[in-house]
């Protein structure tokens, strides 16, 4: 009589694992094309967190954490074969200026901020559902708060330990003095981080609703 229900099991288990495999994917071809990573003056602004947050929110956090190494990865390969001017703060591969080497800190920045904005959004997601239950428009408006507050995790992280670690290199990179430099990260995050954060409030509810309808994972 458990037959039917391990069946069921395994059946959502291995559905779940071609959705991950499925969000793996787009991750990767994202980042192989200007849509994922776009190279801009000061830094590569990003829409790679997008898959990802709606990775987190219909398989859950750890899928999220996986999904966020992967572009971390990405992250990380881009800026070491493609070096642009702030790739030292994100390959330990790329000396930082005024040094011959790289910094552990590199690998620190681009792996986890990205292992964090799944759970962070996965969370945050929950937290509003259990306060907000099946009030009308509810899971869109938990969608979209939680893929702001991917979005601004993975931002504020990047350019927060940035400009706590680098701050003497970021100023060498860019020729700035190095009291300005708070400044311009701050500038950065909100010229780069809130236009991504809407993005992320647009594009997760419309796209993690709907599939989490689909693959009957709704029922939270």
């Amino acid at each position: 009589m458990q037959a039917a229900p391990n069946r069921t099991a395994r059946s959502a288990a291995v559905r779940d694992m071609v959705v991950l495999a499925l969000f793996t994917a787009i991750v990767l071809l994202m980042a192989a094309t200007p849509i994922g990573l776009i190279d801009l003056p000061l830094i590569k602004a990003t829409i790679l967190h997008v898959p990802v947050i709606i990775g987190a929110i219909v398989l859950g956090p750890r899928q999220g954490a996986f999904l966020g190494a992967v572009f971390g990865l990405t992250s990380l390969v881009k800026n070491t074969m493609v070096p642009g001017v702030l790739s030292f703060a994100f390959s330990p591969l790329i000396p930082v200026p005024g040094t011959q080497h790289g910094s552990v800190w590199a690998l620190f920045i681009s792996m986890v901020p990205r292992m964090l904005i799944g759970p962070v959004a996965w969370g945050v997601y929950t937290l509003l559902h259990k306060l907000l239950g099946r009030k009308a428009g509810a899971r869109t408006v938990e969608a979209a708060v939680a893929a702001v507050a991917g979005a601004f995790t993975n931002t504020i992280l990047v350019m927060g330990t940035i400009g706590l670690v680098f701050r003497q290199a970021y100023a060498t990179a860019y020729n700035l003095p190095v009291n300005e430099v708070i400044g311009v990260i701050m500038g950065v995050v909100a010229v780069n981080g809130v236009p991504e954060a809407v993005a992320a409030a647009v594009l997760v509810p419309a796209v993690a609703l709907p599939l989490q309808k689909a693959l009957k994972r709704d029922t939270m």
